[in-house]
């Protein structure tokens, strides 16, 4: 299928309205994103022309946009870009729609605290364990210098030193 995926960094511009349909829930808002550009002439950053998307959230998604987001917050959208356009009272009309498949906020401009949804539950189904933790893999290399340490068993080829058979 040839759809056009995009990424787009902005802010909140409008509340989200969050609806309950027999089709399930689905969220809409409306996202500003402003170019900027440095004016030489100025020695200042300006803002540039501004892009508004209606981005649309169904599901999940919905429910946690109406619960994670507020206008003014910097989020980023990946999703599927639509463009329309029609004609109303004379006059062309292009609007550009975004059908979300993932919205977070931009860490970039702000810190965000996470917090998992529960997850809903069918009948007869039992919970699932979740998988042994295993440790954390040590990234760190030696300081020059000083014996390597011992950091548990190793998996894979492993390399022969040179002359030993």
């Amino acid at each position: 299928m040839n759809e056009t995926t995009v990424c787009v960094v902005g802010n909140v511009a409008t509340q989200p309205v969050f609806r309950e349909s027999a089709s399930g829930p689905s969220a809409r808002f409306r996202l500003a994103v402003t170019s900027r550009y440095w004016d030489r002439e100025k020695n200042a950053w300006v803002d540039g022309h501004t892009n508004f998307f209606t981005v649309w959230a169904r599901r999940a998604l919905a429910t946690h946009v109406g619960a994670s987001l507020a206008v003014g917050d910097p989020v980023l959208v990946q999703g599927r870009l639509k463009v329309r356009t029609e004609q109303r009272d004379g006059q062309n009309w292009a609007s550009a729609d975004l059908d979300a498949s993932a919205i977070g906020h931009d860490l970039a401009r702000g810190t965000s605290a996470f917090r998992r949804a529960p997850r809903p539950e069918t009948p007869g189904s039992a919970p699932v364990p979740r998988a042994e933790a295993r440790p954390e893999p040590v990234w760190e290399t030696e300081p020059p210098g000083e014996p390597a340490a011992d950091h548990g068993p190793r998996t894979g080829p492993q390399p022969v030193a040179a002359g030993v058979t």
